[in-house]
């Protein structure tokens, strides 16, 4: 070593460096190109701000020397691993690299993540894990298996702690899809993205099943049908700027708050138009959407899981700069009812933002849970518990705005008083009842009904005593149940001084290792 120049060991290095950044050589990347994807630093690349990535361990290789593997090592054991910044804001990083013995989780492999999941928690920031990958590792065996146990540790230590997001930019099958379910969210690409635990010619084998892998664990699978993946993209490029926008809403851990934006859109802003928005005929439905982009700064709802579960919206939006997490029901898709998928879908959204200080701002209008064998014997029961538990369990500020409907069990799971809601506002026609006026005055009313000379007549009569009485905002504002009855163009300006209101908000909770929520 003494006898070599600076020069002979600097070239060395550089030698090294190429080497890294080949990856695994032209014909590799060509393939992968050929199958619209990027390369692992192509797409840390659109990640992050132009210039800021910082790459460790780009020489570290495997060390098995099980089935010829010691004739193949190649520099970085096929992962890319570092931090950068994201608008400014530090974020670590690891994207694996399917060019690279098809990305396959070794020993090595795996501890380059497991560092880079240890820094980001060291340091308070958040990670993202580009995931591309054959699955383990076959020739390192049992190390290929404790590798991924040990990611599964640190996903799960972190949760609530610092933001985690998964995006699938390929395949990831086995024991590979279970980081990404620990993590808070997961983005996925149409036609390349593919998650499942057992692929199609495994599941013919056992089952007798015929299923495409894109049928079985593809973007909109996964998007539509089985709610394991949050968002879905039509393009890498694209899929990058959903991460980035997510991140724009989130602190970069569970100390810290979110980050705030000037916004031009003033708080002070009235806008009549809520007024047509929402029919005061409870059995006519509308798009909630449009009363979010009333509210919210300058109209801008990101929504999280909207193919799934459409009866409910969950996502972010900002009131006056301030992010928030927003729950809604939806009043177009099954009249809003609350049901299995619903419930943990928004149960799930409300402990996120629980966990990192974004207060909940929730809009009612439910009729109910949904009726039906299917949802009981499914365990309704037990998932809509989520939604309970979920509120209760919440300390960040909770504001409620009751729309229109509220009845029964469902009004108690939408952020009612009873479980903690800081301030509860409802609009003029909000009805906030056990039941809807038609099925009360059925019960309440039957015997006048049943020996009424004009049965018809008097139900119809009795309908209207019973909204009258009960079907409006002003009982429950008269128990306190509803701290204001505000005019719909009032929405924004209210919600702002709430939640200025509530900012300083400190609860105390029962000493306890954790609660065990309903399954």
């Amino acid at each position: 070593m003494g006898s070599r120049s600076i020069e002979e060991l600097c070239e060395e290095l550089k030698g090294k460096r190429v080497s890294a950044l080949a990856g695994g050589g032209e014909k590799a990347v060509s393939k992968q190109k050929e199958k619209g994807k990027g390369t692992a630093r192509e797409r840390i690349a659109q990640l992050l701000d132009p210039g800021s990535f910082v790459e460790v361990d780009e020489f570290i290789t495997h060390r098995c020397t099980n089935f010829g593997l010691e004739k193949t090592k190649p520099l970085g054991d096929g992962v890319v691993t570092g931090w950068g910044t994201v608008d400014g804001r530090k974020v670590f990083v690891f994207s694996q690299d399917f060019t690279v013995l098809g990305g396959s989780l070794g020993e090595k492999h795996a501890d380059k993540i497991c560092k880079i999941l240890d820094l980001a928690a060291e340091m308070g920031c958040p990670v993202v894990g580009i995931n591309d990958s054959g699955g383990a590792r076959i020739q390192e065996a049992v190390d290929s298996l404790n590798g991924y146990g040990k990611i599964f540790f640190r996903n799960t230590l972190s949760s609530g702690v610092i933001p985690q997001i998964s995006v699938i930019m390929g395949p990831t099958a086995g024991g590979a899809v279970y980081s990404p379910a620990l993590t808070d969210f997961v983005f996925m690409v149409d036609k390349t993205s593919v998650m499942h635990i057992t692929g199609p010619a495994v599941i013919k084998a056992v089952t007798g099943e015929e299923v495409t892998s894109e049928d079985l664990g593809g973007a909109k699978t996964h998007n539509e049908k089985s709610g394991n993946a949050h968002f879905i993209a039509a393009s890498e490029r694209e899929c990058f700027e959903q991460v980035r926008k997510v991140l724009s809403y989130l602190p970069s851990n569970n100390l810290d708050d979110a980050p705030v934006t000037e916004t031009a859109d003033s708080v002070e802003r009235a806008d009549l138009s809520l007024r047509g928005i929402v029919p005061t005929n409870p059995n006519k439905g509308y798009d909630v959407h449009d009363v979010l982009a009333s509210v919210l700064d300058d109209g801008v709802f990101t929504e999280v899981q909207p193919g799934w579960a459409k009866n409910i919206l969950t996502g972010y939006g900002r009131v006056g700069g301030r992010p928030v997490g927003i729950i809604a029901n939806q009043a177009k898709v099954m009249a809003g009812c609350l049901d299995i998928d619903a419930s943990d879908k928004a149960s799930r959204f409300i402990r996120h933002c629980d966990a990192f200080n974004l207060p909940i701002v929730t809009f009612v209008d439910v009729p109910g849970y949904l009726p039906g064998v299917t949802q009981e014997l499914g365990g309704i029961i037990r998932h809509g518990a989520k939604l309970l538990y979920a509120y209760s369990e919440a300390t960040v500020p909770l504001v409620t705005v009751i729309l229109r409907k509220a009845y029964g069990g469902a009004y108690l799971a939408m952020s009612s008083k009873a479980l903690g809601a800081d301030m509860v506002l409802a609009w003029p026609q909000a009805e906030i009842a056990v039941m809807g006026a038609e099925g009360a005055a059925n019960i309440v009313f039957r015997k006048e009904i049943d020996t009424s000379g004009d049965p018809a007549a008097t139900r119809a009569q009795k309908i209207e005593e019973y909204r009258a009485a009960f079907a409006t905002p002003y009982a429950a504002a008269e128990r306190g149940f509803v701290d204001r009855v505000i005019l719909p163009e009032e929405t924004r300006k209210e919600l702002w001084l709430a939640l200025c209101g509530m900012e300083s908000k400190k609860t105390d909770r029962p000493s306890k290792k954790h609660g065990v929520i309903p399954h």
